[in-house]
Formats: C-alpha cells, structure tokens, sequence
C-alpha cells in the first residue's frame, strides 16, 4: 500500500491531511502542557496547603506537637510535602521528555513537509509546461494541415481554369507544395512532443509523485509513531513517581499507625499534673447549736464559744484550693490542733462575748484576703501579668518541669558561652606563635566578656538549681509549721487579714487562688521571718508505720520507706494530711493513706488510723 499508486491523483488532499496531522500534533502538545501547569499549580498549593498548618516556632502551637497524635499530623503535613515534589517532577519530566521535544519535532515535521510539497508542485508545473507545448503544437499542426488543404484547393482549382496564366498556375503549386511542407513539418515537431510528453507523464506518474507522496507518507507515519511514543512517555512520567507517591502514602499511613492514645493520656498527665492529693474527707459542721441556744447570749461557756471560733475562724489547710474559684467561699475547714493558730481566740473576760451567729455571718460574708506578705507579691505579679522568676504561680509539677527546662536552657548558654571562649583562646595562642596573624592583646577583652558571661550564667544556673532542689526536696526549705505560724501571727497581729477561708494553699505554698483586697494589706516581710525563726518544734504525738513508699517530691512532703517507722508530731485534720518526723530536722507531711498513726493514751483525742 503506497500513497503514490493509490493516491496519484489526492494530492490537494494529501496537503490538507498532512496539515491536519500537525494541528493535531501541535493540539496534543499543547495538552501536555496545561497538564505541566495543572501539576506545578497543584503542587504549589499542596505545599503550601501544608506550609499552612505547619506549626509555628516558638509558639504554644509548637508545645502541642508532642503528642503522638499530632507528630503523625505533622509527618502527614511533611509527606505532603514530598507528595507534592513528585507532582513537582511530574511537570519537569513531562515538560523536558514531552513538550520540548514535540516542539522541535514539529518544526522540523514542518520544514519537511514544505520540502515534500514544494517538489511535488514543481513536478506538476513541470508537467503542466509539457501539456502546453503539447497542445501547442498541436494546434500549429491543426492549422498548417488546413492551410496545406487551402493551398492544394487553390492550386487545383488554378489549374483547372484556363484563364489562368502559366505563372499563377505554377505559383500556385508552389505555394501548395510549401503549405505540405509545413504541415509535415508541424506533424514531425507535433510527434516529437507528443512523444516527450507522454514519457514526462509516465515519469510523473510513476516515478515522480509516487516518490513524493512515498517521502509524504513516511513522514505522516513518522508523526504518529512520534505522538504514540510521546503518549507511552506522559504514562511512563506517572507510572515513575508511583512508588514514590506509595511511599509517601505508606508514610502517613505509618505515621497514623504510630499514634498511641496511653502515650497521649500519659504526656495530658505530666503537662497538668499538680503534684497535689486529692482532698479528703470534710467534717459534718453541727449548726443545730446555735438554734437551740437561749434567749440569752451569754448561756453559751467560753469552751463552747472558742470551739465555735475555732470552726469558723481557724486557718484551712484542705487541699481543695484548686477547685475553688475566687469569690466562692469554701466549707469551713477543720480546725487547727493549736489554740493559738485561731486568728480570733478567745478574748479576754472583760470584753463582751460577741454572738456565734454573728460570728458565723460574718465567716459567710467576709471576702478573701491574702495573709502574708509572700501571697500579696504573688497577687499583684499576677494581677500585673507577671510571671514570677521562680515560677510560684505554677502547681508543684509543673513548677519542677519550668525550673528543669530553665536549668537546661542555662547549661546549653553556659556550654555555647565556654567553646566562644575556648575559641578566642586558641585563637590568642595563634596571634602568641604568629604575631603577624594578629594582635593578642586585642583579643582579652572579648575573653574577659566571655567568661564574665560564664560566670553570670552560673550564677543564674545556681539559683535555678536551688528553687528545683527547694521543689524537689533536696533542700531544707521553709517548714510548714513555719507557714502555720505565719497564719497564726496574721491572726493575732494583724485582724484586717485574718478571714483567709478561701486562700488555698498547697504544701508547698507554690500554688494559690486568692483575690487580694490590697486597701487591707499592711503587711511586711520581715516582720514574718522573724517569728518564724523563733517557732519551737512540735513535740511528738505517737508514732506511725509505713503502709507503702512514698516519694515526697514536692516542697512540704517528705518521702517514706514501707515498713519504716517515724514520729508523729500533727495528726490527719480532714485533709488527707499526716505530719510526721524522722528525725530533728527532716520532717513534713505524708498522705494518711499511707501510714499506720499510733497516736499517744495521753494526747488528746488519740486515734488510730490504718
């Protein structure tokens, strides 16, 4: 099957298919290439899709991605991001494999094309300007053959008439002999062309077009081998990425597998916990005692009443302080063991007695005010918006996890701050052995800095170091009979601050909830670590066995040993609490649950908790 014997006589529409061949070739190229654009379009906004919920630095945001939950959303975010790279290098491969080659193919398919036509329209002018002369000849040998027949006419009837003269007779034949002459003459030339002409056109149509319209099919046939091969190309630009594409899905597959909830719940726990016990039990509260008075106000004894006072005006050390809002006032607490911890005793004979239900009133109506000088820093730091150095505002855990990070981020200071001046001092050698290098001297006072910046930092690391050992337990701390105390000297020195039954305090008083009232606040510091310097030890009240290790990591507890046995010198007052000593200068508060009280026969209201 070849264009030239069976499409002899198409070549206009050879022309016409030939052109169509490339408009569809130029079609497909353009295709590929608003794919490219779709693919680097797609790929921009997946990656910034992913740019987009990336987590910012040092954000709260950034914290968050300690989850396991949310480390296999960032993986996702990232293998998107590789995913994208991919659409990426779709668009390369298919614009370097495909489109850059195309273009050039149809340039020169072009050039090829416009030489293919060219020579099959100057064979076909050529065999145009044959026919011509053909004709032409033709048509001269037509009229000299009618001239010749003119001529011959005339001739015969010249001679036929004898009117006419010898001489016209003989010009007459002649002439008709010169008119034969010519028409065998134009016969002779009319053969001759005839003859060229048709060996011109069977050339033409046998050999001339035939090669033409072969090259012309060889180059369409070309052209779809071309687009079939670039098709095979944009499949196998896919078909490359695949696994790598698979991998990235396997990845956030992986990624989603890796998620474990207990490990979730375990970082919810360290991030919030508090290091504080749960409250324990709250005493019943008899308020039938002062419906059954009598009309009188003084039939109520000065026990009863100092009980009363006890009740409502003793200093709490419930544990409920982190449930409790501000404003709210809490359920009265258990009374302390010490009479003298009662901000409002007893008061003298002379002085009126003033009524338990006035009393109770105002218990119920007072508002919450801080009652150390240490509460009122704290108070206004946090209504100021401060965070304090040492981290108080914080609960005890998450206390000893900011100090912890503090020391770290101080040590890593501290060793950036030691290798700069390891650096300039090797440095400073290489100016000693090599004084044209530099100068010396120039370089100790950027030693000096250096190792007065060593020298702040340690000392900034020290006092970190002792507030994380304070937490810790590691060393003495201010006691909590000390802080007791400081409740009781409130009470008895200052009455304006006395009414702290919202204040809420951990053992290691490094976590408050109040609401200061700073008109009332007249209160120094001093005059607090004064007295607690002057505080007698508690005596021992009985002793206790230890039902189970305890590791008292928090400022006010101590850590016990099953099976150990100590002192006690406070018993459990309803919150969960039981302070005992191990020895002169090592005491502090354990859980009740903990421990087997054995309370003396002769301390008052000698109990027996297991």
């Amino acid at each position: 099957m070849s264009w030239g014997t069976e499409l002899w006589d198409q070549f206009d529409n050879l022309e016409k298919h030939t052109q169509w061949g490339i408009d569809i070739l130029e079609k497909y190229i353009k295709f590929v290439k608003e794919r490219t654009e779709i693919e680097l379009s797609y790929a921009k906004q997946l990656r910034n899709l992913s740019k987009k919920y990336q987590p910012k630095k040092n954000s709260k945001e950034e914290e968050e991605y300690k989850y396991t939950a949310c480390k296999a959303f960032l993986s996702t975010l990232n293998e998107m991001n590789d995913y994208a790279g991919q659409h990426e290098v779709i668009s390369e491969n298919m614009t370097s494999q495909i489109t850059v080659d195309l273009m050039r193919y149809v340039q020169e398919l072009k050039q090829e094309r416009k030489s293919n036509f060219h020579d099959g329209r100057k064979a076909q002018q050529h065999i145009e300007t044959c026919w011509k002369q053909l004709e032409s000849s033709k048509r001269r040998f037509e009229r000299d053959c009618k001239e010749a027949d003119r001529a011959q006419q005339y001739f015969e009837k010249m001679d036929a008439d004898i009117n006419v003269t010898k001489a016209d007779v003989e010009k007459a034949r002649q002439q008709a002999q010169l008119r034969h002459q010519l028409a065998e003459d134009s016969k002779a030339d009319y053969s001759s062309i005839l003859q060229r002409f048709n060996q011109e056109q069977w050339e033409y149509y046998h050999t001339h077009i035939p090669t033409i319209f072969q090259k012309i099919q060889e180059m369409e046939e070309r052209r779809i081998v071309r687009i079939g091969e670039s098709m095979k190309t944009y499949a196998e630009v896919d078909r490359q990425v695949i696994p790598i594409i698979g991998k990235c899905l396997d990845g956030i597959v992986k990624a989603a597998e890796s998620i474990d909830q207990k490990n979730d719940s375990q970082l919810v726990v360290e991030a919030y916990k508090s290091g504080f016990e749960p409250p324990g039990d709250i005493e019943f509260e008899d308020y039938t005692q002062p419906m059954k008075r009598t009309v009188s106000e003084n039939s109520l004894s000065s026990s009863k009443e100092g009980k009363a006072e006890l009740k409502f005006g003793g200093k709490s050390r419930g544990k409920l302080w982190p449930f409790i809002k501000k404003n709210k006032p809490p359920p009265p607490p258990p009374a302390s063991a010490s009479p003298s911890a009662v901000p409002n005793g007893p008061q003298s004979p002379k002085q009126q007695k003033e009524p338990l239900s006035h009393r109770f009133n105002e218990f119920m109506t007072s508002k919450p005010k801080i009652h150390c000088f240490r509460s009122l820093k704290r108070g206004l730091s946090l209504k100021l918006g401060a965070t304090p150095e040492d981290f108080s505002n914080l609960p005890p855990e998450q206390r000893r996890k900011k100090l912890q990070q503090k020391v770290d981020d101080l040590n890593k200071e501290i060793q950036k701050e030691m290798d700069q001046r390891d650096a300039i001092t090797k440095m400073k050698d290489v100016y000693l052995k090599n004084p044209q290098m530099g100068d010396p001297a120039s370089l100790d006072h950027k030693l000096a800095e250096a190792t007065q910046n060593i020298e702040k930092l340690r000392l900034e690391t020290q006092k970190f170091e002792a507030w994380l050992a304070e937490v810790e337990g590691r060393l003495p701390a201010r006691s909590e009979q000390a802080r007791r105390q400081s409740g009781m000297y409130d009470g008895q020195t200052h009455p304006t601050v006395t009414n702290c039954a919202q204040d809420r305090e951990s053992p290691d008083g490094s976590y408050t909830e109040e609401q200061s009232q700073e008109s009332e606040l007249k209160v120094l510091a001093t005059d607090f670590d004064d007295e607690f310097d002057d505080e007698e030890p508690l005596p021992a009240i009985g002793t206790c066995k230890a039902l189970y290790t305890f590791e008292g990591q928090n400022e006010g507890t101590i850590s016990v040993v099953e099976g150990e046995t100590l002192s006690v010198i406070e018993e459990d007052k309803g919150d969960g609490w039981t302070r005992i000593r191990r020895s002169e200068d090592e005491e502090g508060y354990v859980p009740t649950s903990y421990v087997e009280v054995y309370l003396d026969k002769n301390a008052k209201g000698a109990k027996t908790y297991i």
